[in-house]
């Protein structure tokens, strides 16, 4: 089984690591990315037995190589840009999400599969197939907890500084935290309320913590604050902090140019009229990390996180509350390794996917709609154009 690969960054190198681990018949052919020969020597480094072949394009790469699938790991806003030349070639794709950064890139990506009819898509999102949550789905589905009327979901992310410290930081490419991180969250909680689809949401937004008055451009490296600043990655409260000699190539986390909200929350109203209120930071730090929900019906609740990672049952009715514990069971809770298997199950026709495409369609919708009620302060409807509308498969 032959794989490419369109920017091999960290989590596409993890994804094609992991496939390759589950199936010696899989191989790494080729390599599209401008940091070839930077990727090329760090393969070396680590004695990769078998090097693939570059190209500075995505285009020389699918012209030139026959592949079973590839895997999409550009920066975001090039993500649904390179699923099109991808498909358009009947070639499985496996995605990062979010699938697209704007809503011209969402509907070009949304007509091109709609052309297609069966696109063979799995889209990462893995906290949707990690233990946790399908526990979850098999207490929800099993009616324990009665229909699920009210969710709450939370995420306070420990490594908030990525955002504003690297090439995160820059709002044209990311267009914000919702499509970053919360994209993640609905979509396991859509997945979670089967097939109750949102139907408006309301967002606002904050950035309080990470804004400031020091110069555009500035590095920690060269800041004479690197010694004091919590963001700084010589900081004594690190956990390895850097020599003062030492390079760095963290940017300044309090600079004008710095951008991305810190703090975010999302009310989502849903076809059976209940609700969903979801809230994310990026300045909690420790033991103060959280990500989780809690599904709640009228004879129970379902509440759980993955720090750490467990899951509690609370019995409304019989006084009673059962709790879960898990250990260490991978990256994203599992769920990188059965999207990674998924994945080569629908390359080799075994199976369809568990992420589909139909689902990161709506999630960044909700994502996009959710960014455009923070700026206007207004409900957003969660709707496609007139002639648009999904159907979704795999929930």
């Amino acid at each position: 089984m032959r794989l490419g690969v369109i920017g091999y960054g960290a989590r596409a190198r993890h994804m094609v690591q992991t496939m390759c681990a589950q199936d010696m018949d899989v191989r790494l052919v080729a390599i599209a990315d401008p940091q070839g020969d930077a990727i090329r020597d760090r393969m070396r480094d680590v004695g990769e037995a078998e090097m693939p072949r570059f190209y500075a394009t995505a285009d020389e790469m699918l012209n030139g190589e026959p592949l079973d699938g590839v895997v999409i790991g550009t920066r975001c806003s090039l993500h649904a840009a390179m699923a099109i030349k991808v498909l358009s070639r009947d070639i499985a794709v496996y995605m990062e999400k979010p699938v697209a950064t704007t809503m011209p890139d969402l509907l070009a990506l949304y007509d091109c599969c709609a052309f297609l009819r069966s696109p063979r898509i799995v889209v990462s999102f893995p906290l949707r197939m990690s233990r946790v949550v399908q526990l979850a789905r098999q207490i929800i589905t099993s009616g324990k907890i009665g229909e699920v009327e009210q969710v709450r979901a939370w995420t306070n992310v420990p490594y908030g500084n990525v955002y504003f410290q690297t090439w995160y930081r820059d709002e044209s490419e990311t267009q914000g935290l919702f499509l970053q991180k919360a994209t993640h969250d609905f979509d396991y909680i859509n997945y979670l309320l089967g097939d109750n689809r949102p139907r408006r949401i309301s967002a606002m937004t904050a950035k309080r913590v990470f804004q400031g008055n020091h110069p555009a451009g500035l590095r920690c490296m060269d800041c004479p604050e690197r010694k004091t600043c919590f963001e700084s990655p010589y900081h004594p409260s690190r956990a390895e902090p850097l020599p003062l000699h030492q390079p760095a190539p963290e940017m300044c986390a309090f600079a004008v140019d710095t951008g991305n909200e810190d703090s975010g929350s999302a009310l989502i109203e849903y076809e059976s009229g209940m609700h969903a209120v979801y809230s994310q930071n990026f300045y909690t730090r420790g033991k103060a990390a959280r990500r989780g929900a809690s599904f709640t019906g009228y004879h129970g609740t379902v509440e759980f996180d993955w720090y750490p990672e467990n899951l509690k049952v609370y019995l409304h009715h019989e006084n009673r509350v059962e709790t879960y514990d898990f250990e260490d069971t991978g990256g994203h809770g599992g769920g990188d390794a059965v999207l990674a298997t998924n994945f080569l199950e629908v390359i080799r026709g075994e199976a369809e996917s568990v992420s589909p495409i139909e689902n990161g369609l709506r999630n960044t919708l909700m994502c996009l709609k959710a960014k455009e009620s923070a700026a206007t302060r207004q409900f957003q409807e969660i709707e496609w154009p007139a002639g648009r509308g999904v159907t979704e498969r795999g929930r």
